[in-house]
């Protein structure tokens, strides 16, 4: 059995709220090989880590991340949401898998993409969303790193991954089976899965051919990998 990568699904989110940085420090002693964070920009241009257009559900602030400056993010979150350059600055040492939720731009993509490259973080760090945003990192960053997301069993268009040239191609775990794996390995591409929870699920995907398994839990799926490579 191939090492799988373990990547954290916004750090450590069943013990700490999600894309903060106390969780992306929980997920790197927990064993995570890489850490999956979501980025979005406040008004003011700031990248921070934030998957959801509003605050509410983590922050209890309804208004939309995008009407707000990083300053006021920060007073009306008491500094709990990150920057991406603190993000990138507690998990050094460790792969960052950067989602770009919301359909970015190009002017988002390339502040998103300039923080990477001031942080020095460009070597160890990879971009994961569907098609639009993913053309937009390849436009920004032809060398980047690219997970894309394809959320059908069908093929992905080979105009589509011509344009993006991914290494990895980024399923819902519940889509996966060994024929894909397969056919993603046959054609010349890495396979990552998200985001399974239970031991059952991890299995089923190890066993399928996975490189990659993106999950809030884990340090099971790190427990499971060790006890099936041992």
């Amino acid at each position: 059995m191939q090492n799988v990568t373990a990547v954290a699904h916004r750090g450590d989110p069943y013990r700490v709220r999600e894309n903060t940085l106390p969780s992306l420090r929980s997920a790197t002693r927990r064993g995570a090989d890489a850490v999956e964070i979501d980025v979005r920009l406040t008004r003011d241009g700031v990248p921070v880590l934030l998957h959801d257009a509003t605050l509410e559900r983590l922050w209890d602030h309804d208004r939309p991340l995008a009407s707000l400056t990083w300053d006021q993010v920060r007073e009306v979150t008491d500094g709990g949401v990150p920057s991406l350059a603190d993000a990138l600055a507690v998990t050094e040492g460790s792969r960052v898998m950067i989602d770009l939720p919301g359909a970015p731009g190009e002017r988002a993509v390339r502040r998103i993409v300039d923080v990477v490259r001031q942080q020095g973080a460009r070597d160890r760090v990879y971009y994961c969303a569907g098609a639009p945003a993913m053309l937009a990192v390849h436009a920004v960053d032809p060398d980047a790193e690219i997970a894309l997301t394809h959320t059908s069993h069908a093929p992905v268009r080979a105009g589509v991954l011509e344009a993006i040239r991914p290494r990895w191609l980024n399923y819902r775990f519940s889509l996966v089976d060994r024929a894909l794996a397969d056919r993603v390995h046959r054609d010349g591409f890495l396979l990552s899965a998200w985001t399974p929870d239970t031991r059952r699920s991890m299995r089923r995907l190890l066993a399928a051919g996975v490189d990659s398994i993106t999950t809030n839990r884990v340090d099971v799926l790190c427990a499971l990998r060790e006890r099936l490579t041992s």
